[in-house]
This record gives structure tokens, sequence and C-alpha cells, in this order.
């Protein structure tokens, strides 16, 4: 079993249990408005513990925010926080200015609550880190008529529901049994469980298991859980400054650790121990994820077609467990602007934003 601090049983990505669903936090959202827009010298960044979010700490640590900031005449204080539920509700509810977030959280939450939220950075994608488990068979087909035990409406979720798809079958077709993220490693050696979906370091420990199969994992659906660092729309209008703040200081950082030097090495190692683990494990989690350490490459992707792709489906999904809102009349309910500035859904009420200013000013050398 893994502590508190291992990578990704801090990005929980579940709101299952989450203390604010996205109507409660529409209450708290307005009533934090004030706090949330106009110019400032001061900001808040939220994160929490998971491969691609380390790079925030480390950098934090060891002074490349404080430069940054300073850079740009402001303060940027850096939290991490042990809850990512907790992170997202507190940066929904205006307490912090910016988040680490997947894209299919920041739409449920701050933005179906109401908070128009903008990708700053697209810091990776899950390329593997995120799994089906079968025991005792090899192939996906296999789960028909089995109980599946996953973090209920979490990316883990919207894996198994992109799997079933790709042999044609529904959730229907099976029973989703949910389960703690803590519990999902012993559960899998109980003899009633036979099928689990789940993400790093828990798949790898699963997967040890000589009984257990990796059937279809985040490589087969590349693209489509990303790893964000948003932040407030209306605080980015009034401060641009902080936008370019926070590319400054993830760029640099990405250069840093993912350079073949000792430098880079310890700057691994340190994540890699900041996190509950090592260098070995933090490497073998990044080998699983597309790390967009280069701005033109966040770029590239960003203005692609396949994330306005990826967002029609995370939305729909969202739509059918629920998670737009009590008052959401279909997928439509909540606008999406993207990067080629099309919008999915209802372009007067757009509440989450992709964007490429701040990384195309990276990639540009014009920070």
């Amino acid at each position: 079993m893994h502590t508190a601090f291992s990578f990704s049983a801090q990005r929980l990505k579940s709101f299952a249990a989450r203390a604010l669903g996205a109507a409660a936090v529409v209450g708290l959202a307005l009533a934090a408005q004030p706090a949330a827009a106009a110019p400032k010298k001061e900001f808040k960044v939220a994160w929490s513990i998971y491969v691609g979010w380390m790079p925030w700490g480390y950098a934090n640590d060891t002074g490349i925010v404080k430069k940054w900031a300073d850079k740009y005449g402001i303060k940027i204080e850096v939290v991490q926080f042990n809850d990512y539920v907790e992170s997202i509700n507190q940066y929904t509810a205006g307490a912090f200015d910016a988040l680490t977030v997947t894209n299919m959280d920041a739409l449920s939450v701050p933005a179906a609550g109401g908070v128009d939220t903008t990708a700053v950075i697209v810091g990776d994608f899950s390329n593997g880190n995120d799994a089906v488990i079968l025991k005792g068979k090899k192939e996906l087909i296999a789960i028909k008529g089995q109980k599946v035990n996953l973090v209920e409406f979490s990316v883990s979720h919207y894996l198994l529901a992109r799997a079933l798809e790709s042999i044609k079958l529904k959730e229907r077709d099976v029973k989703v049994v949910n389960t703690s993220d803590a519990d999902m490693v012993a559960a899998f050696k109980t003899k009633d469980v036979t099928s689990v979906v789940t993400w790093n370091p828990l798949v790898s420990e699963i997967l040890a298991d000589k009984t257990a199969h990796n059937v279809f994992d985040s490589s087969k659906i590349p693209g489509e859980i990303m790893d964000l660092m948003v932040a407030n729309s209306d605080t980015l209008k009034d401060n641009p400054d902080f936008g370019k703040a926070l590319a400054g200081i993830w760029y640099e950082t990405t250069a840093l650790f993912t350079a073949d030097t000792e430098a880079g090495k310890a700057a691994r190692a340190a994540m890699g121990k900041a996190s509950g683990s090592d260098l070995a494990g933090f490497d073998s989690q990044l080998a699983a994820t597309k790390l967009f350490a280069k701005a033109s490459d966040a770029v590239e992707f960003v203005r692609s077609p396949a994330v306005g792709t990826t967002m029609d489906r995370v939305r729909s999904f969202l739509f059918e467990k629920n998670l737009l809102g009590s008052n959401a009349k279909s997928a439509d309910a909540v606008g999406i602007a993207l990067a080629d500035g099309k919008v999915l859904g209802d372009a007067k009420n757009v509440k989450f934003r992709f964007v490429d200013t701040w990384m195309a000013l990276a990639a540009d050398g014009k920070l």
C-alpha cells in the first residue's frame, strides 16, 4: 500500500466523494468573486502530488518560482495539497488563482460551477498511467458481465467507458463497483474482485501479480486524459503577467529535469523523493506520461482538432453521469472555447477555455 504522498493517490481524479458538488460550489464561487479578479500583485497556486505536477513543487523549493515572479514584479505562493479534491474545491471557491487539475475535472467542477477557467499550460497527458486490468484473462472482451472496481466518476470511469466502446459494449454490460484508490490493491488480491480500473503507481503494483493482465490503457486513447495548470480567466485577463510567470516557471523547470545531465537526474530524484518514491519510481511513471516539456509541442497539441474531439467525448460522459450541474439540459450547457476559435456547447456560457497564449510566448522566446 502506498503512502499518502504516492504520485497519484493525490491526483485522486474522483468526485464520488468530493465535499462540494458543482451546484454547491456555485454559491461559494459567487461569494468569493471579489477576490478572484482585478489587477493585483499577489497570487496563490494550488497543486497536488502526481508525476506531471511534481515540477511545481520542485520549482517552488529551488527558487524558480520566485525568479519568475520577481521578473514580473509579483508574488506567487505555491501551496501543496495532500487532497486533490480539496484543492479543486478551494480554487473553485476563489481561495486560489490557479490550480493543477485534469481536463475532465476542470470541466466538471469549476467550469460547471460557474467559475470561468483557462488552461494556461497543457503539461502532459496520460500515456499508459491509467489501465483496465483483468484477473486471469488476457483479452478485454472477457470483461463482459464482470464487476469492475474503480473510483466512480473519475477518469478511471471515463477510461472504462472508452474501453467498452472499443469493443462495442456499454456500461450496462458490466457492473461498476465504487472502490477507493486506497483500497484498490488489496481489493484485487481478494477472490471476488476480477477486474479493476486504476492509475499508477497502483497499476504497477497490481500488475506485479502474475494473474493480472493490462487489457486496455490510456496509451490507447492518447491525449484524452490531460494534466493542466489552469487559472481563473478573469484573473488572467486583468493580470496577464501572472500567466507569463506560470509559463516561465513550467518550461524552465521541465528543461532542467528532462536534460540528460547530472542536474536533470538530481531534479528527478528530488521530485521522486518529494512524492514518497525514488528516482526509478519517478522515471517509470514519466515513461507512461506524454510530457510537453517543450512549449512548441504543447502549442501544436492544444491547436490540434484532437482537443475538441476529446472534450466533446468528456462533456458527453459528464452529462451522462449528471456531473455538469443539476440544471444542465444537455452536454451543451457549459461552453468550452478551443484554441482554434471554435466553441463546443453554449457560446453564451463559456466557462472552460483552451488557449495557446502563454505557451506560444514561451515557444517564441517572448516571456
